[in-house]
């Protein structure tokens, strides 16, 4: 997400006056306060639509999750009420009402109304925060057609209510109490936000890790939309969040679905030169590298310097420990940190008092510092654990030493295909039907299940900007797939070499070099029945992890076929879901479904190809789901759970997010 980082007063823009040309002082606007953020909300909170949403959410609760990481706060409570409006509640000290002598108001007042003001900002208040724009709740506060602060302190209850970031009321008490916390409630603008429902699995993904990573606070969601019958009678669905062990809980929690390698993860704590550091590290016997880590409960999707510190002290104290053991002796070619971390799934948590993020989303820690006291971390506490455990240290190192077996034969595989797109003039796969444009982003290609399909497509497409793919069946499930294998299988090698993307060096074997990519837009277009959904999936779990920029830059998607065909004379109507289908029979048939013709869509190639230019294809008419990562962890475990050799929680998945499921046996 983009962000402010540093402090900005106030915006001043430029504005023509277009009936006469003329450009002067009086042409120049000045937006005092929170004015900026409602006119450029983006620039605040990332976007304006399901990320930005939610985004307003996690700075209410970074308020409380601060409070707790001063040892101030122990329960938060977070509830989506019936109008999707939201109220977050903490049992912290409670925002200070007292006036502020600078700004000559109350000290909630500035709080909410004032960009940049908090008590983070002096460290005497917190030592260390989270957040990650530092605009806090007041920019919540801009972008809310309404907004209730109740605050319990001094054994009294203060309310203040405020309107676009304008204040309504002043501090006004409204009775006693013997507890203390801040209560905020607030409902998005429907003039900013182009969706304004809330997404409780969203929210429950991001209050879970946030658990992890703050050991013994407790957290809730309550969904007062949805109602569920118990026993004592009908209540609001409700979710608690609560870990003791923290990071441990969490590493057992995202390799539920995998075989572990050693059966007591690796975890520690320490402090060095005044930076907490928290690291949890499991083996196991799948191929993939999992690396998650957090910076004041920030996910730092791009990495920094604390996962450059931990890649370099775990390496280094392994291969060291491989070398003086022996164990090395019988391997005849060059181990790298790539072989060291196959298999391996970890947690890095650190605390930061002054944190510099940089990289294209503001989640790359650049705090140079950082990197040694990690590393130095890593390696004591790696060094302890390797001597005391023999067997475990065995076991990750001949683990080791399979993933360079593998990479070298994955380098071969890699050189083959290259030398063969060399031999073969572009090296463009025979199968694709490429777009006339060469501009990437004017260009779309699109994956399609099956010849057949893929035909019908050549022929419905619009030639200019439109490349077509098909893809042969199911392709190979890379979770649980060797590296080379990968690289040999026929349709992996056709999609990256249609893509016109490279990945793998040998320092690293899964980097991914995007420079060349063709098409900005890549369409996944598959049957609209259950074997089309698994091959979404193992499609969406290949490029998860073998092609995550490409998800990361907005680039993939997912093309949605509809499900029905209504008639009636001459009139029809395409159906997507199972609502429009009602719908539409009620408006063409009256209700009675006998009156219409009803056409149910199997496939692709149920539809010419001017249906599936109208319906699936065509920019003017078509949906796209775009694959979007909101918590990278969250999707790390659902892949590795959906194509895992686990039965039972997949099941449990498609049974509850399954609109229509067949679970075959």
């Amino acid at each position: 997400m983009s962000g402010i980082e540093n402090e900005m007063d106030k915006v001043i823009t430029p504005s023509e006056n277009i009936s006469n040309g003329s450009y002067s002082a009086d042409s120049i606007q000045v937006l005092e306060g929170l004015e900026a953020v409602r006119v450029r909300p983006s620039m605040y909170i990332g976007d304006v639509g399901s990320r930005g949403l939610h985004h307003l959410v996690y700075e209410v609760v970074d308020n409380s999750i601060d409070e707790a990481m001063g040892g101030y706060c122990k329960n938060i409570d977070v509830t989506i009420n019936e109008d999707n409006s939201i109220t977050v509640v903490d049992d912290g000290r409670g925002i200070p009402v007292d006036l502020h002598e600078k700004e000559q108001k109350s000290a909630l007042e500035v709080v909410l109304t004032v960009l940049h003001a908090g008590g983070k900002f002096n460290k005497d208040s917190y030592k260390v925060s989270g957040g990650l724009h530092g605009v806090g709740v007041s920019c919540v506060n801009a972008l809310s057609i309404k907004l209730v602060a109740e605050i319990h302190r001094n054994g009294k209850i203060y309310r203040q209510e405020f309107s676009e970031g304008k204040p309504q009321t002043g501090v006004v008490v409204v009775g006693e109490t013997t507890r203390t916390g801040t209560t905020i409630t607030f409902k998005p603008d429907a003039t900013i936000f182009n969706l304004l429902e809330y997404n409780s699995e969203i929210l429950t993904s991001r209050l879970r890790e946030l658990a992890f990573l703050n050991k013994r606070i407790r957290l809730t969601l309550t969904d007062r939309r949805e109602i569920e019958e118990t026993e004592d009678g009908p209540v609001f669905h409700k979710e608690e969040f609560y870990s003791e062990t923290g990071l441990v809980q969490f590493l057992e929690f995202l390799d539920a679905t995998r075989e572990k390698l050693i059966e007591i993860p690796i975890a520690f704590e320490t402090e060095k030169n005044g930076v907490p550091v928290e690291v949890a590290i499991q083996y196991n016997t799948s191929y993939n590298e999992n690396v998650h880590s957090y910076v004041n409960n920030i996910n730092t999707i791009e990495g920094g310097t604390h996962l450059t510190g931990f890649r370099r002290g775990l390496t280094r104290t392994l291969k060291k420990y491989a070398e003086d053991s022996g164990l090395l002796k019988a391997v005849k070619f060059e181990i790298n940190g790539d072989d060291f971390r196959e298999g391996l799934t970890a947690i890095i948590s650190v605390k930061v008092a002054e944190p510099q993020f940089e990289g294209q989303t503001k989640t790359k820690l650049g705090n140079s510092d950082v990197s040694i006291v990690v590393d130095q971390a890593v390696s004591m506490a790696l060094t302890n654990y390797l001597e005391e455990n023999p067997r475990d240290a065995k076991i990750i190192v001949q683990k080791v030493i399979l993933a360079a077996t593998a990479r070298h034969a994955a380098r071969k595989a890699r050189e083959l295909v290259q030398r063969k797109s060399v031999l073969s003039g572009s090296g463009l796969p025979g199968k694709l039907a490429d777009c006339s444009e060469r501009d990437p982003a004017a260009s779309e290609i699109f994956f399609v299940e099956g010849d057949s399909a893929g035909g019908t497509a050549k022929q419905g497409r619009d030639r200019k900007f439109q490349a077509i793919m098909p893809l042969r069946g199911k392709i190979l499930n890379v979770e649980k797939a060797m590296v080379h294998k990968i690289f040999e299988n026929e349709e992996i090698k056709n999609i990256f070499t249609a893509l016109g993307v490279h990945i793998g060096t040998d320092e690293d074997s899964k980097a991914l070099n995007v420079d060349g990519l063709r098409y900005h837009k890549v369409i996944i277009m598959t049957d609209a029945d259950v074997d089309g959904s698994h091959i979404d999936t193992l499609i969406m779990t290949f490029f998860f992890r073998y092609m995550n920029q490409i998800i990361q830059n907005g680039h993939l998607y997912i093309a949605t076929p509809p499900l029905y065909l209504i008639k009636k004379g001459k009139e029809e109507r395409y159906c997507w879901n199972e609502e429009e289908r009602v719908k539409y029979v009620e408006e063409l048939g009256k209700g009675k479904e006998g009156s219409v013709h009803i056409q149910r869509y199997k496939g692709l190639g149920e539809m010419n190809a001017e249906q599936l230019w109208d319906t699936t294809m065509n920019p003017e008419n078509r949906i796209l789901r775009q694959i979007t990562i909101s918590s990278a962890a969250e999707a790390d475990r659902i892949f590795s759970m959906l194509m895992g050799d686990e039965v039972p929680p997949r099941r449990e998945f498609i049974e509850k997010h399954a609109k229509y499921a067949r679970i075959d046996s």
